[in-house]
């Protein structure tokens, strides 16, 4: 057998591997077929020679039958329980059902429906050819024969609508509400006499309004068909004349029998638009008018902004609200929310005093910034998420300060003198904006004399002018920071195109102290010749469609270095200016300005725009040097990520040199980017990135990609004697320390079984050899633990002086008992696993601090569930922590689950325990599509393979409120993390909404409570 060499995917059948045998190791890579994908390469494989023995039958319809019928005995023989038996044969003589009337449709005389121009079993190609279907017809008779129909469009013209529109008027006769359509504003294009005939039509249609820009390209159809043969086309063509007729447009026909993975990601993806009601809203005639309005009128800005303000959060902005919620719950009532500039910072801060008054009756309010215009327009934030014109007033010059309950002022207003009129109880809430700020003494003065019974800043940086932290308003705590990859996932910022760069310099020869490469013996590597000047270039004219367009900052390491840098660029012909803390506030802003209108193309500056610089059109960003503070990074990259007329993406170059440090931190540049643990890191920089927010792009050269991947895979192995090491230089301190000064993880103190008590004895600050014990090998399973219950309970046993009195009726005494480590132990031993852990008094103490770093970091707010206590709603879980909580044994033991389901009689519940990604090492859609979640209230759900609609387990699923019975959802991204098997989060008890097929079934739960917006955010399949 010949086999060509490049890509495959060919199963090893013997005549493969006998071939195989006789090339050489180096020139092959052969896997071994993982759990999840073996069902479909063999599934493909037996298909291939199944339909070659049948296709030589064809002519013996008998004998193809009887072959078909004698595999369908053999696979009942090898099935589990009846999923396959004799009712799964195929009847003689061999017929095939085409279509089947309703009750309704036999009593109303009905004919079967005209077939499909394609087969729907079958897919295709379609691209307005000469002997092609066009699809306009193609549409016109998909229509009489679906259920339901949804239309995703970038924009709509009456010309492609009159030529369905008599098809779609009879569907919506025969199917009255049936029909949704998604669609845009965008440049104005979608024209109101074509919505005005969907909405008289009785469709329902959903629009994006935002008229700057659009997400939303794609196009497709979807003939959803209750009988399993539902269809789609997904393509190039809008609704206009030629693009369903004459244009040259190529579009897919998928069917969802051959091709029912990609239908299902067309379903998924549709109903999770159609849900995202930050994104699209109801077509409202008026609304459409005032948008096309705006477009045209160039004055429209204020208007604008009137409509961007939306009283219904946005996912990120829901995850601050629960954020500050959960903070407030632990006791902490001085809040910081960090969030880039157009995230709607102003609208969380709107949102929260809007729930705060729900919760706790009338409340008043002070507003702070240091600007006017930001006055101006959080005031009308307020009012109009509180839906009331007359909420508050701007601060007047004579007027008293405590005459208004809601008062908005400029922090100049309430100087010095003004500031006595005030006492320091005055104003129940005080919310600062633009909080990095505060280094001005009137801030000092305000915030010193107030004494609000909440206060809450808003900052684009933790990083005040100054360099010193913001933090100490806040217990040194940051409450809710929006993610980069969640505000690029929703639009709010620019998309960019990071491109790390070798710039064969070698760092192995500069001092690295405490963390950081040292200035001088920087500047003089960077500045001895022109080699890496010239490398700098040359690399920004490759990327750069044009230097002499582009607006770009270069981040330099000292003065001397971007002096060196502007003169060489000055030199190429590209006009550059330095700028650092020394150079004059006035040559500071004629420098921005030039930067703005085009006459310099670049600035390279020294410890400046790290934040509170609106350069909007900044669309180029240089990093020339190491910047080893991920949140130094961020902010400088902030300063390309505005959004700005005419600007397409950042262009990001990265400049990357030989011998770089163990001790620098590569992994958090790029979890700062991408999210995700350093193994996680690591696999994405290997793999090139392949997810990443739509837009975006992380492409590193070969050398920069050898050296980044060989940086993490040495903070991967940073072992135990290195952090021991850090520990002792640091000193006798507690944890929490530990952590911030070292600048590490909890999972690097706790992985592979270890703790921080063995540390200390590491470190020499403990005599003796660390203290073994069951639970020092469980604490990395703690972790996970965010529960406001367990961590406040846990940590109050644990300071006790004396042992715990065992009691295992107690569901948080056994919750604790199965995650120090004792799951296997019988439950007869609870007081000798309280009594040696007693014993331990430096792990006990450590557990206890554990427990308030854990509650520290909790940043979701958790529900209780009547009946089900101590499980609450949105905190996780692992099966044993779960199975614990309901107190379930078996010979007196906790029962150890299997399977992903488990009926609870007790309780009158089925859990169903779902793990979103069954197969880590590879994306697979026919396992992604098994469960997932279609919005963040429905979820959708593939029963075990034995089940029947029919099925005593069947009807109860679809039964279930009538029998008082709960259906409980607990969910995980996937089975590990860490090398430790993931948690589950508890989503709580879910409602039976619909089903198809069965053996398995596929069911739609509705969720009681909505699923948290960022585990939202990590497992939607959609953009957006």
């Amino acid at each position: 057998m010949a086999l060509r060499p490049g890509l495959h995917e060919t199963l090893l059948t013997r005549e493969v591997a006998e071939a195989l045998e006789a090339i050489d190791p180096r020139f092959k890579d052969v896997a071994e077929l993982s759990d999840e994908a073996a069902a479909e390469l063999l599934t493909r494989h037996v298909t291939q020679l199944l339909h070659h023995v049948l296709r030589q039958a064809k002519k013996d319809r008998a004998g193809q039958l009887q072959l078909v019928n004698e595999l369908v005995t053999w696979l009942g023989d090898q099935a589990k329980r009846g999923e396959i038996d004799e009712h799964d044969r195929v009847a003689p003589p061999g017929r095939v059902l085409r279509s089947l009337l309703s009750s309704d449709e036999i009593r109303l005389a009905a004919n079967h429906p005209p077939r499909p121009l394609i087969s729907p079993s079958h897919s295709d190609l379609l691209v307005n050819g000469p002997r092609d279907v066009r699809l306009g017809h193609l549409v016109a008779r998909e229509l009489p024969s679906a259920d339901r129909v949804d239309i995703l469009i970038s924009f709509l013209k009456y010309s492609g609508l009159r030529v369905i529109l008599d098809p779609l008027r009879r569907f919506i006769e025969r199917r009255p509400g049936q029909l949704r359509v998604l669609t845009t504003t965008y440049l104005g294009a979608t024209e109101l006499r074509a919505l005005d005939t969907l909405q008289e039509l009785g469709a329902q249609v959903r629009l994006s309004y935002d008229s700057r820009r659009t997400r939303l390209h794609a196009k497709a159809w979807l003939f959803h068909r209750d009988s399993g043969f539902s269809t789609a086309v997904v393509g190039s063509s809008n609704l206009s004349h030629s693009a369903l007729l004459d244009g040259c447009e190529w579009n897919v026909r998928v069917g969802q029998i051959d091709n029912a993975t990609v239908h299902k990601k067309l379903e998924t993806t549709f109903e999770q638009y159609w849900s995202d009601e930050g994104s699209f809203e109801p077509f409202d005639r008026e609304r459409f008018l005032d948008d096309l309005d705006a477009q045209r009128r160039p004055d429209a800005d204020r208007d604008a902004i009137a409509r961007a303000i939306d009283i219904r959060p946005h996912p990120h902005q829901q995850t601050a609200l629960d954020a500050l919620a959960a903070e407030r719950d632990a006791g902490h009532h001085q809040n910081l929310v960090v969030a880039a500039t157009g995230t709607g910072k102003t609208v969380i801060a709107a949102l929260d005093f809007r729930r705060l008054q729900r919760e706790r009756g009338p409340l008043s309010l002070l507003f702070v910034a240091h600007r006017e215009e930001i006055l101006r327009q959080s005031l009308g934030a307020f009012r109009a998420v509180l839906r009331d014109g007359n909420f508050g007033r701007r601060l007047e010059p004579d007027r008293p300060l405590e005459r208004d309950r809601h008062l908005f002022a400029s922090v100049q207003s309430l100087h010095e003198g003004r500031l006595a009129e005030l006492r320091p109880e005055a104003y129940d809430v005080v919310i600062v904006d633009e909080f990095h700020h505060a280094a001005a003494p009137t801030y000092d003065r305000l915030l010193s004399h107030l004494r609000p019974k909440i206060l809450l800043g808003l900052t684009a940086t933790p990083e005040r002018a100054d360099g010193q932290s913001i933090l100490a308003w806040f217990e040194q705590r940051i409450a809710y920071e929006i993610r980069l990859w969640d505000a690029l996932d929703l639009g709010l910022l620019s998309p960019f195109h990071y491109f790390g760069v070798h710039d064969e310099t070698d760092l192995s020869t500069v001092d690295f102290r405490a963390g950081r490469y040292d200035t001088r013996d920087l500047e003089r590597l960077y500045t001895a010749d022109d080699v890496r000047a010239r490398a700098v270039l040359r690399a920004t004219q490759d990327k750069v469609a044009d230097l002499h367009a582009m607006r770009a900052l270069g981040f330099c390491v000292s003065v001397e270095h971007a002096e060196f840098m502007a003169a060489w660029f000055q030199r190429a012909g590209v006009p550059a200016l330095a700028v650092s803390g020394k150079t004059s506030s006035n040559k500071r802003a004629a420098a921005l300005r030039a930067l703005r209108d085009g006459t310099v193309k670049i600035l390279f500056a020294v410890d400046l725009f790290n934040e509170g610089v609106d350069l909007p059109a900044v669309d180029t960003v240089l990093f020339l040097r190491p910047t080893e503070s991920a949140t130094v990074f961020l902010q400088q990259l902030g300063r390309g990520l505005r959004l700005a007329e005419g600007k397409d993406c950042l262009t990001v170059l990265d400049f990357i040199g030989d011998g770089v440090h163990e001790r620098f931190r590569f992994d958090q540049r790029f979890a700062a980017l991408v999210g995700g643990t350093r193994a996680q890191v690591k696999g994405a920089v290997e793999a090139g990135f392949p997810h990443l927010p739509a837009g975006c792009e992380i492409l590193l050269d070969h050398r920069s990609q050898e050296i980044v991947v060989e940086s993490i895979e040495r903070t991967l192995r940073l072992g135990r004697q290195e952090l021991a090491r850090d520990l002792a230089a640091i000193g006798d301190v507690g944890l929490r320390r530990f952590l911030d000064q070292a600048g590490v993880e909890l999972d690097q103190v706790y992985g592979r079984g270890g703790t921080y008590t063995e540390l200390l004895h590491r470190a020499g600050l403990r005599e003796g050899p660390a203290p073994k014990h069951a639970t020092t090998r469980a604490m990395e399973r703690l972790l996970h633990v965010d529960d406001p219950n367990r961590l406040g309970t846990w940590r109050r046993w644990l300071t006790l002086d004396k042992p715990l009195r065992a009691d295992p009726s107690d569901p948080l005494q056994l919750m604790l008992f199965v995650a120090a480590g004792h799951v296997r132990r019988p439950i007869a031993e609870l007081s000798a696993a309280w009594d040696e852990l007693w014993a331990a008094p430096d792990l006990r103490r450590e557990l206890a601090e554990l427990m308030g770093v854990l509650d520290d970091r909790r940043r979701r707010p958790t529900l209780e569930l009547p009946g089900l206590a101590p499980l609450r709603i949105h905190a996780t879980y692992s099966r044993d922590e779960v199975i614990a909580g309901l107190g379930e044994l078996r010979q007196g033991k906790l029962l150890r689950l299997q399977g992903g389901v488990y009926r609870h009689q007790a309780t009158r519940s089925d859990l169903l325990f779902v793990t979103l990604d069954k197969d880590a090492k590879q994306f697979t859609p026919t396992t992604l599509y098994e469960d997932y979640p279609i919005s963040r209230e429905r979820f959708h759900w593939e029963s075990q393979g034995r089940t029947r609609a029919d099925s005593e387990t069947g009807r109860r699923y679809q039964n279930h409120r009538a029998m008082d019975w709960n259906i409980l959802l607990f969910v995980r991204q996937r089975t590990h993390e860490r090398g430790v098997t993931s948690p589950y989060t508890f989503l709580g008890p879910v409602d039976y909404e619909s089903h198809e097929r069965e053996k398995p079934m596929r069911i739609i739960w509705r969720l009681h409570h909505a699923m948290p917006p960022e585990l939202w955010s990590d497992v939607k399949v959609a953009a957006g």
